[in-house]
């Protein structure tokens, strides 16, 4: 897990959550954003020979020891919905279910939270607040999404700057401003960081890859505005106002270290 990313707050309030015995957490983000390696890296974290773990995948990407993974398959009429409640016959401790893509799983996946079981799955959203949202338009209802979900993350990848070759500069403020930095921030950033290209690298400039996260709690103001069908505006400012880091704050902070350039953030980051 510490190799993903997470900043020490985001990742205390998702360890907050995956800890509990019962519950779900929601990974969100477009594809090929790492919504299943963090999946897996908190199953990882998790599995142990005491928990019955069983995960429902399309498909099968990673290979656990010690888990039960099964793979979906709709012509043999092997689907997400049927396939959950088959396993949940198997008194699993942990379910990890692939991604929610209809109201039947959507709603297999809440009652499981709300039975005992510790549930991870991942849905396709921009931010962390559109989940909610997300879950109500699909008929979900929002007592149900209050009661099981515990925490959202959503998350993007960003390439890592070559530790060989990238180059500091002096920022004008003008790109600071584009970039999203509080003017309160300005004369905190010296420099930052760019992409050069050499041969470690093939030129790029970058080497590796990271994850800019954005972490939710469903704290009880949370909770009172989906009950309440807030926007998903609404929900993500009273998530910021109680310590949410958004995306690109996130990502404006890891450019900020050097770790990464604020050119990649805002590609990755609307």
């Amino acid at each position: 897990m510490e190799e993903l990313g997470f900043t020490d707050k985001a990742y205390r309030d998702y360890e907050e959550a995956f800890r509990k015995p019962y519950g779900a957490m929601v990974i969100t983000g477009p594809t090929g954003s790492g919504k299943t390696t963090t999946m897996y890296a908190t199953l990882n974290v998790l599995n142990d020979p005491t928990k019955n773990v069983i995960t429902v995948e399309d498909p099968v990407e990673y290979r656990l020891k010690g888990t039960n993974q099964m793979q979906i398959n709709p012509k043999a009429g092997l689907t997400f919905a049927n396939s959950l409640r088959a396993i949940l016959r198997a008194d699993p401790d942990i379910v990890l279910i692939g991604e929610v893509r209809d109201r039947e799983t959507a709603m297999i996946a809440v009652e499981s939270a709300l039975t005992g079981h510790l549930v991870l799955t991942s849905l396709h959203t921009n931010d962390a607040a559109s989940a909610i949202t997300r879950l109500v338009e699909m008929e979900v209802e929002t007592f149900l999404v209050v009661s099981a979900i515990d925490c959202i993350v959503a998350q993007r990848l960003a390439r890592v700057l070559c530790d060989r070759c990238k180059e500091p500069y002096e920022p004008d403020a003008a790109e600071l401003a584009t970039a999203g930095y509080s003017e309160s921030e300005w004369s905190e950033i010296p420099q930052l960081y760019r992409a050069v290209g050499c041969p470690a690298c093939s030129k790029t400039g970058y080497r590796g890859r990271m994850g800019i996260f954005e972490v939710l709690p469903l704290s009880e103001e949370i909770e009172k505005l989906t009950l309440e069908k807030a926007s998903a505006t609404l929900i993500e400012q009273a998530g910021v106002e109680q310590g949410m880091v958004p995306l690109r704050q996130d990502g404006l902070a890891k450019a900020k270290k050097g770790m990464t350039s604020v050119q990649e953030v805002l590609r990755v980051v609307v």
